[in-house]
This record gives C-alpha cells, sequence and structure tokens, in this order.
C-alpha cells in the first residue's frame, strides 16, 4: 500500500479489560487501507503490547471482528475510506462480551450458547450405511442452505440489544444454527433441536431488530432464521393440542 501524501489517520484504541481506557495513536494514511491494517501498524509500530485477533486477512475466518466507529464489522474487509470520520478511528472489542485486553473478548459464552442448541446433530446411520440422498431443491435443504454459511465470527451476537438486555438469550448465531437442524431431514433430532430453540431465552426473546442480518458480514438472515423457529414452534404446539 502507498501512503497518501503528507496525510495521517488518528486511531482511538480501547486499552484495558472491562476496565481501561480509550488512547489515541497516529498512523499514515494510505490507499486501499483496511482497519486491520491500521491496528498492525499501531501494533508494529507504537504499541507492541496492544492485543487483538486476526488469522486470514481475506474475509474468511471472521477472528478480526471489532468494534468500528461504534459497529461490529471484520477489520480485515472493512477500508477506512469508507468509516473514517474526519480522518478518525473509534476501535473498541465486541459487545456483549466480557473483555480480556485491548480489543480481545471471551467468546466462551457464546460458543456455550451455540453449542447448547446447535452441536448435538444426530443421525440413524453410521460410516458403513450408504451416504443419505438429500434433495437440494427440496424446501427443507433451501432453508438449511440459507443459513448455513455462518462460521461463528461474533459479529451478529456484538450487534444485538436483545443480548444486552437478557443474559439468558442464546442469540442469533446459535438461533440460526438451530434452524439449519431442523431442516436437515438427516437430523434425526429436530424435535429435541425444535424444544431447546423455543424454550426459555430461546427464538421467542427475539424482537425482530434485524440487526443481526443488517450486519452480518456474510449476508444471513438470523432474523429470518428465527422467525422459522417461531412458526415451526407453534405449528408444533398447535400439533400437540
Amino acid at each position: 500500500m502507498v501512503a497518501t501524501k503528507s496525510k495521517t489517520i488518528k486511531v482511538k484504541i480501547w486499552r484495558g479489560d472491562h476496565e481501561g481506557e480509550m488512547l489515541t495513536y497516529e498512523v499514515a494514511r494510505r490507499d486501499n487501507q483496511t482497519v486491520l491494517d491500521v491496528v498492525s501498524e499501531v501494533q508494529k509500530k507504537l504499541e507492541p503490547s496492544l492485543a487483538y485477533r486476526y488469522s486470514c486477512r481475506v474475509g474468511v475466518c471472521g477472528t478480526c471482528a471489532i468494534m468500528v466507529n461504534g459497529e461490529p464489522r471484520w477489520a480485515c474487509r472493512t477500508h477506512v475510506s469508507k468509516v473514517a470520520k474526519d480522518d478518525e478511528l473509534t476501535l473498541e472489542p465486541l459487545r456483549n462480551m466480557p473483555r480480556i485486553k485491548d480489543l480481545v473478548v471471551n467468546m466462551d459464552e457464546f460458543f456455550a450458547k451455540w453449542q447448547h442448541v446447535g452441536s448435538d446433530f444426530k443421525s440413524e446411520r453410521t460410516r458403513d450405511d450408504k451416504p443419505y440422498e438429500v434433495n437440494p431443491k427440496s424446501a427443507k435443504r433451501r432453508k438449511a442452505n440459507a443459513a448455513i454459511e455462518c462460521i461463528n465470527c461474533g459479529i451478529c451476537y456484538a450487534a444485538c440489544d436483545v443480548v444486552g438486555w437478557d443474559n439468558n438469550y442464546l442469540g442469533p448465531a446459535a438461533l440460526n444454527r438451530a434452524w439449519t437442524l431442523v431442516n436437515d431431514v438427516r437430523h434425526v433430532g429436530s424435535s429435541e433441536t425444535l424444544k431447546k430453540a423455543s424454550a426459555e431465552g430461546g427464538c421467542g426473546s427475539c424482537h425482530t431488530q434485524g440487526s443481526c442480518m443488517t450486519y452480518c458480514p456474510v449476508s444471513l438472515s438470523p432474523t429470518g432464521s428465527i422467525a422459522g423457529l417461531k412458526r415451526a414452534s407453534l405449528f408444533s404446539f398447535l400439533k400437540r393440542d
């Protein structure tokens, strides 16, 4: 990247854990510069102790997710030219998760909720059986495919106000995963998954604000998945009666 002549950008970065402060750094403004480029430059040249996460740098892994000017984003996919206000950036750790240090958060609770409702895929077949034939054009498969690309980056969880209000709420990513299982014809525990997804803290707690859908970096719609779970839960209840 080429530095823009005599241009700099001021970067305010959260330093510390839940107790800390915003510190300001100044780096060169460069062509095609991403937020991750900025953070990396601060760490390499100005503040070696700065803690942050990244892995692939190309928008595949999602580990570089942080708050950029108050909005959850992948740092590697966010170009400075599109988000900087008056040549300034404010960078903070993701919302709704405990802060460990600087831009790093503890995602244990996020993954625990996902595992509670989304990790129980059950099949009646073994590796010795013939593979299950799934019709890719079936309604259930299309619904599952629409939600299956989630990589658990935590963006939707950080964007969700309900998660901030209600610690028991499973959150968009976990419920999105539950929707893929409910629609997976190979999964023999669909009713159990639906029961977990519609229990206290499940899909009924969603206020349908759509923030998860707005900020999802891969354009998924957890809002739509949760709406599907609500309908399926209602139909299941009526069928029991």
